[in-house]
């Protein structure tokens, strides 16, 4: 494990940035493509380790897979063509590889293991394997099949109607993955609108899915085609940038290329709600994704209450936006965010004892947490947790601190942003 120091600073945000592509939508571009028959190109693709980790387990099944940077080529031979692989796949730290892959393995007349680090070990998988088992799926785990490691038998699976009992989009994705390869008609009902990135990236690889309001419906047997996804910029890496150039006086930053789907946009929303001098342009559509440029620029903030619908479309940047409301004035409270427990690590309590540790006053609550504002943060030595969201929220804290802030394992944030710290230093100015 890696430490390093940030020292305090008086330098503002400014100027033009990009950020790498979105996370969720290079993994589905890896899956789609190995799954497709024909070459396919993807371009901005995340390199982070997560999503590498979903080109290694194509590769490890017989999909020859070239990467130059961020640009890959997928040779794709189809559903059939996937070779059974000879050692059990490695899903590292990525969730979103180990909950989308287990609906695709469930249903491929192939034999396969698959196993995470010690963090990825921990977190639930019954929430997939349960509902994989109703259409036929054959898997076993540990702890009840509840963690990995897994085992999938594969086989034909049955169409269901699946009416979900977690907002999850990694959940929704692999039961939708289940129903393209299985026999009949396949349904999975939210319970409230999650990410959208699956349902607006199938029909580009020739997959026909119906979205009836909460209701989304794919029919069996369905072969994906090759297709070129230029990804767009991640908001979720974003966001760490949109909330220093606000707390930041006397910053002024632009964000260019950004994807800005409604289903993601709910750090800008709740940024705004707290007073955020924030704009958007939408200039281009990347297959059905909106794609536009963010600017910032530093105000005063004010306290929000954060709860209900808007949660899902902003889980992963609580960490941020809790930093954030450190500076705000009046008292933040966050709620409906238990999903927060089952992240990288329990993010409701590395957040708390993070920010707790650099001298803010909050607390933590069942499914959430309460923030109370106007907070002088003194610097410190925090860990990150091996969990990325947390070691960048930690960096943007040493922005505003009074002393130098030290990261403990600051190598996790190449998890999804490997290139965080060089393009925090270029817009320091």
């Amino acid at each position: 494990m890696t430490d390093i120091q940030l020292q305090p600073t008086s330098k503002k945000l400014q100027g033009t940035m990009s950020v790498p592509g979105d996370k969720s939508i290079s993994h589905r571009s890896v899956i789609f493509s190995g799954l497709a028959e024909g070459t396919s190109h993807i371009t901005n693709f995340l390199t982070g380790e997560d999503c590498l980790r979903t080109v290694e387990a194509f590769r490890e099944m017989g999909v020859r897979i070239d990467q130059k940077e961020d640009r890959l080529t997928v040779y794709g031979n189809g559903i059939q063509g996937l070779q059974e692989p000879s050692a059990p796949l490695n899903f590292g730290n990525s969730g979103t590889t180990a909950r989308l892959m287990s609906g695709v393995l469930a249903g491929l007349p192939l034999f396969t293991t698959a196993f995470g680090d010690a963090s990825l070990s921990k977190r639930p998988m019954d929430r997939v394997v349960v509902p994989l088992k109703e259409m036929g799926a054959e898997i076993s785990g540990r702890n009840q099949n509840r963690l990995l490691p897994l085992a999938f038998t594969g086989r034909t699976l049955k169409g269901a109607v699946h009416e979900l009992t977690v907002r999850s989009a990694q959940v929704k994705s692999a039961l939708l993955l289940a129903g393209m390869l299985a026999d009949g008609e396949t349904k999975v009902v939210e319970l409230g609108q999650t990410r959208n990135h699956t349902e607006m990236l199938l029909p580009e690889f020739g997959v026909d899915i119906d979205v009836q309001g909460s209701v989304i419906t794919i029919q069996g047997g369905q072969q994906p085609q090759a297709s070129d996804i230029k990804v767009p910029g991640d908001i979720s890496s974003a966001a760490f940038f949109i909330v220093a150039a606000s707390i930041v006086p006397g910053s002024n930053l632009t964000i260019k290329d950004v994807g800005l789907n409604p289903t993601r946009d709910g750090i800008i929303q709740a940024m705004k709600q707290m007073g955020a001098d924030i704009d958007t342009e939408i200039h281009t559509y990347i297959g059905r994704e909106p794609v536009g440029d963010i600017r910032v620029r530093g105000s005063r903030l004010q306290a929000l209450k954060l709860d209900g619908e808007l949660i899902p479309n902003l889980i992963d940047e609580i960490p941020i936006i809790a930093l954030a409301a450190t500076q705000a004035e009046g008292t933040t409270i966050i709620k409906d965010a238990e999903e927060l427990k089952f992240k990288e690590t329990d993010r409701i309590e590395a957040v708390v004892t993070t920010l707790a540790k650099l001298g803010a006053d909050v607390e933590a609550t069942d499914d959430g947490m309460i923030i109370h504002g106007g907070a002088s943060l003194q610097g410190g030595s925090i860990h990150s947790y091996g969990d990325h969201r947390i070691g960048m929220m930690g960096a943007v804290a040493s922005l505003i601190s009074s002393d130098p802030v030290t990261i403990e394992d600051k190598d996790c944030i190449n998890i999804s942003y490997p290139s965080f710290f060089e393009h925090l230093n270029e817009v320091l100015r």
